[in-house]
């Protein structure tokens, strides 16, 4: 079964604010993840960041995908925000991962570290060992500042096959900036929106509640065929998900790659 070159999902799926920009009026929860796949061809799924869900869960989310959907696991925030390397913690979430893996449709797990995670020896220390912990997995690390981004980057993320999640978000001091780059023979990107006002201390809904213009997407095109031509996959993940913009960016993404005769 061969899969598309560029797969394009959100970040998460089960948003009842949801319910009238994408999921029709009156749907149940159970069907948001079938409703999904009509539209999208992979999943970021991110309700492990805050918990390690019992592996039933997302059993379920294998069973209510068609074969060809794939999905890609945030770590728990233990593993990036704690920085815990605990073996019952890496366990529990290998066991949790399972049943994706035991049905074809997994594709890796994401390491999203905080602003506060800085490129220091420690920190540095940290990331191999993280590695080390999930030595067999696809592993794509995203990093919120800035002071990862030195010459030896590149290649200290392939010597130790962790891909680089680029990633778009406010032009705000010392966040990333709109980088394309890969270190794995896949390449991922992540949109967060671009609201700078509320981007410190607006929370997470106040964060991620951003409506992509054409025009902004229209910037990633080149980007994305030049990541296209050298990786065998591309992920294009929307996390603006307040109110259903995640799934309206992640359309208008999908519109522009076909105008532009990008094949997905």
């Amino acid at each position: 079964m061969e899969l598309p070159r560029i797969l394009v999902g959100t970040s998460g799926y089960s948003y009842r604010d949801w319910v009238g920009p994408f999921y029709p009026q009156g749907m149940s929860s159970r069907d948001m993840l079938p409703f999904y796949a009509q539209h999208f061809d992979t999943l970021e799924v991110n309700t492990t960041y805050y918990g390690i869900p019992k592996p039933g869960v997302l059993a379920g989310m294998a069973e209510r995908t068609p074969e060809r959907f794939r999905f890609v696991v945030k770590l728990n925030q233990a593993m990036t925000h704690d920085q815990s390397l605990d073996s019952t913690v890496f366990r529990d979430f290998r066991n949790a991962i399972e049943p994706l893996k035991q049905a074809g449709k997994y594709d890796g797990l994401l390491a999203q570290f905080p602003w506060a995670f800085q490129r220091t020896e420690e920190n540095r220390k940290f990331l191999a060992a993280l590695r080390r912990q999930l030595e067999d997995e696809p592993l794509f690390v995203e990093f919120r500042h800035d002071s990862w981004l030195v010459p030896e980057l590149q290649s200290s993320l392939r010597e130790y096959r962790i891909g680089y999640c680029s990633v778009d978000e406010p032009s705000l001091p010392h966040l990333v900036p709109k980088l394309a780059m890969r270190t794995t023979e896949d390449a991922y990107v992540r949109f967060h929106g671009r609201n700078a006002d509320a981007w410190y201390g607006g929370g997470r809904s106040g964060r991620y509640d951003y409506d992509y213009k054409r025009d902004e997407l229209q910037e990633w095109i080149g980007k994305i065929r030049d990541l296209a031509d050298r990786a065998r996959r591309v992920y294009l993940f929307f996390n603006n998900c307040h109110a259903g913009q995640a799934a309206r960016s992640a359309k208008l993404m999908q519109e522009l790659l076909k105008q532009h005769r990008i094949p997905m």
